[in-house]
């Protein structure tokens, strides 16, 4: 069908009321109309729907438009029949219609009534679909969300792979396919797959000059997040969590800290679930917390952050949920929390998938990691992912993401990076990270002890360095393909070629690490035009050292070390927020409701003394309200050790790990509440050990692992510390 430039604006002005079409949109509209297969590359916000629903709503038959969602389908044909008088333009066709509505739908395609026909591919199959579609007029085919047919896209479905057997047994009509993500591994295998290598490839810019990229420490992650929405009040935002358990979790959370929020996710009944979404649509609501579910196709403009709370499985899920925000051109903050352990747990969870599924799903990880680690543009790194180049100086949007503005200072660690590939290679590439950290830092555990690490030529030759800048090397040395890690033998570490070359001297290329960056827990880079002028909120020395001395002086009143009072983390985050009330003081970090009762007072007196006298502005938002933690093990902990429970059987029953216990119970006793397990002790420990290490603990200035390890570290595994430090905590602070 052949429609001039004129007649084409014509249509869109009596359809979209739109008088000029955006980007690519007109020449990929003639392109399909003059009969050719079209593969279009746009991101969200772009306008890629209406390449499709314009040719169809002018075109003679019916368009078929396979899409993954069924809400998506939906919020798009009420759309599409928004534009027409005629309710029939536009269908769904899946497994929700009932045989009379189906009927309807069959009647309106045969009387020409139905330009677009939305479906799902798993009922393209359906015998009486297919038998019914091959009889009628098809003018084309759109496959919306076209990503889905790659193993290598975010979000794969098998189902989709079989659409270009299917489509030519319907008829022999033009393709469009459509994706907002697809790096060019991706397109390729798109085409190949739906037999479209001579399509047309029209390819929009990915960069989306309005967004603020930044990547943040998960550290007070609820406390950072409630600050960051009271500082953009009354704006429209998505959290993004992993799990629907955290969704429903944090989204209480929000709403009792006065911030209206609600879940969505795919375990909500479909009322509650369209409910909440028409709620955020209309501006009833200001924040979803959302699993990836949310958000496909939602076409709504001023959504002004997207948060999130855990890092996504892949690059292209990331950009394609950032790219919600600021569609409209306007302010978008793109602000990402990352804490390697969760990395760990999606590794984990591809252990139990196939191979193929496995190392695809691993490769995708890995590139999130180098992105959440890069120390260059986050947009280049970003844009280069997706086949684009990009120039961080005088790009489009080029000082918008926090290493541009911030950017993190690099330290040559090429002699370290050379260390750990021969410790590797010394170990005959047979342990994971966590045992070559303990190697290298010369720590001995149950793997070291068992496998008699401690005679190897690399244990403790690291050991001036934290444990943190070791995993940092391996991380980067990972992700720079230094070392790869085995997924099948659940994260075991080889060297690669590349980090053969290196030891033997063969390259010679500097390898540079970030340095870990220092945030403030007031403030992100994100809203720093905001905060300019205001009170900072970084740690407050002057007070810090005050707060010491203060700790100092209780200590010394109830006849006990200061670090079983208060935490130095604890005066850190109160030399941040200024609690001035007891009720304050127990939203600080570390610190319970039992022990703000117990010492509070002197502090929280202490402090507002402080501010009055140095004319301080504190944050509203100090105190962040927790909702009473059902999941929490706090209870069942204290109930179980109440009752002489063996502290493995304790672990077993919540499917925790020793460590895992270990850190809830060290929670529970330095929040200030007593834990009884003189039971587990005398069972387990020698006396001796147990007054020796109790008479220690009340001269020692320190309560770390560091100094205690030092001191009981021949006698007493990490775990046995940790288990008399807990007693030790909970007899004399609590």
């Amino acid at each position: 069908m052949k429609t001039t430039s004129a007649e084409l604006s014509g249509e869109l002005k009596k359809y979209f009321g739109f008088s000029k079409f955006k980007g690519q949109q007109k020449e990929i509209i003639t392109t399909l109309l003059g009969g050719n297969d079209v593969f279009v590359l746009m991101p969200t916000g772009g306008g890629k729907s209406l390449c499709y629903q314009l040719p169809a709503l002018i075109s003679e038959g019916t368009a078929i438009v396979v899409s993954p969602l069924i809400a998506l389908m939906k919020n798009q044909v009420d759309a599409v029949n928004g534009l027409s008088s005629d309710p029939g333009v536009a269908h769904v066709l899946n497994s929700s219609l009932n045989k009379t509505q189906t009927k309807q739908v069959f009647d309106d395609i045969t009387a020409g009534r139905t330009k677009l026909l939305y479906v799902a591919p798993e009922s393209l199959i359906k015998e009486e679909y297919l038998d019914f579609l091959k009889q009628v007029k098809i003018s084309f085919v759109a496959i919306d969300e076209a990503h889905c047919i790659s193993e290598w896209g975010h979000d794969f479905r098998p189902e989709y792979r079989n659409l270009k057997l299917i489509i030519d047994k319907i008829a022999d009509v033009p393709v469009i396919a459509l994706t907002a993500t697809a790096t060019p591994k991706v397109q390729d295998d798109i085409q190949k797959t739906l037999g479209m290598n001579d399509a047309k490839v029209y390819k929009e810019s990915f960069n989306r000059p309005n967004l603020f990229y930044e990547v943040r420490p998960k550290v007070n992650i609820d406390k950072e997040i409630v600050r960051f929405i009271n500082q953009h009040k009354g704006k429209s935002g998505i959290v993004y969590c992993l799990s629907r358990r955290k969704v429903e979790e944090f989204a209480q959370l929000l709403q009792v800290n006065g911030i209206n929020a609600l879940p969505y996710h795919a375990g909500l009944d479909q009322k509650t679930r369209v409910a909440n979404q028409d709620k955020f649509l209309m501006e009833e609501a200001d924040v979803i917390v959302a699993t990836i579910a949310f958000g496909m196709g939602i076409d709504k403009p001023d959504v002004r952050f997207v948060i999130h709370y855990d890092i996504p499985k892949s690059l292209e899920s990331y950009y394609q949920e950032t790219g919600r925000a600021g569609r409209d051109g306007g302010e978008g903050i793109c602000l990402a929390f990352y804490d390697p352990k969760d990395i760990e747990k999606l590794e984990k969870f591809l252990a139990q998938k196939p191979v193929s599924e496995r190392e695809i799903g691993l490769q995708l990880l890995n590139e999130v990691v180098g992105y959440v680690e890069t120390s260059m543009s986050r947009r280049q790194y970003i844009l280069h992912y997706f086949g684009e180049k990009f120039d961080p100086i005088n790009g489009d949007g080029a000082q918008m993401c926090d290493n541009s503005v911030n950017p993190p200072k690099l330290v040559d660690a090429t002699a370290e990076l050379n260390m750990v590939l021969e410790m590797v290679k010394e170990l005959d590439e047979k342990f994971k990270t966590k045992d070559l950290i303990s190697v290298i830092v010369g720590k001995e555990n149950s793997v070291t002890k068992s496998y008699k690490l401690e005679s190897v030529s690399h244990f403790g030759l690291g050991k001036d360095r934290p444990e943190n800048f070791w995993k940092s090397i391996i991380r980067q040395a990972t992700v720079q393909n230094y070392l790869q890690k085995d997924i099948e033998t659940y994260g075991v570490l080889k060297v690669t070629l590349k980090g053969l070359n290196m030891i033997e001297g063969k390259d010679t290329e500097p390898f540079h690490i970030a340095e870990d960056r220092q945030y403030d827990l007031a403030q992100t880079k994100a809203d720093s035009d905001q905060m300019q002028g205001q009170q900072s909120g970084g740690l407050d020395q002057n007070l810090f050292a005050q707060l010491k001395d203060l700790r100092k002086t209780v200590a010394k009143k109830h006849g006990i070390p200061p670090y079983t009072v208060f935490m130095d983390p604890s005066l850190e985050d109160m030399t941040v927020q200024y609690p001035v009330k007891i009720e304050e003081i127990g939203k600080i970090y570390g610190v319970g409701e039992g022990k703000a009762k117990k010492y509070g007072k002197e502090f929280a007196d202490f402090i507002s003394r402080y501010v009055e006298e140095n004319n301080i502005e504190r944050t509203q938002d100090m105190v962040i309200k927790q909702v009473a933690n059902k999941s929490s093990h706090k209870v069942f902990i204290i109930q179980s050790t109440d009752k002489k429970i063996d502290l493995e059987d304790i672990a077993k029953a919540k499917n925790l790990s020793m460590h895992d216990l270990l850190k809830e119970m060290e929670s529970i006793v330095y929040q200030g509440t007593k834990l009884k397990i003189d039971y587990y002790i005398d069972e387990n420990f020698d006396e001796d050990i147990v007054e020796e290490f109790m008479d220690f603990m009340k001269g020692s200035e320190s309560d770390s692992m560091k100094v205690l390890l030092n001191e009981f570290g021949d006698d007493l595994s990490d775990d046995e510390v940790r288990i008399l430090r807990i007693k030790f905590i909970s007899d004399v602070a609590n």
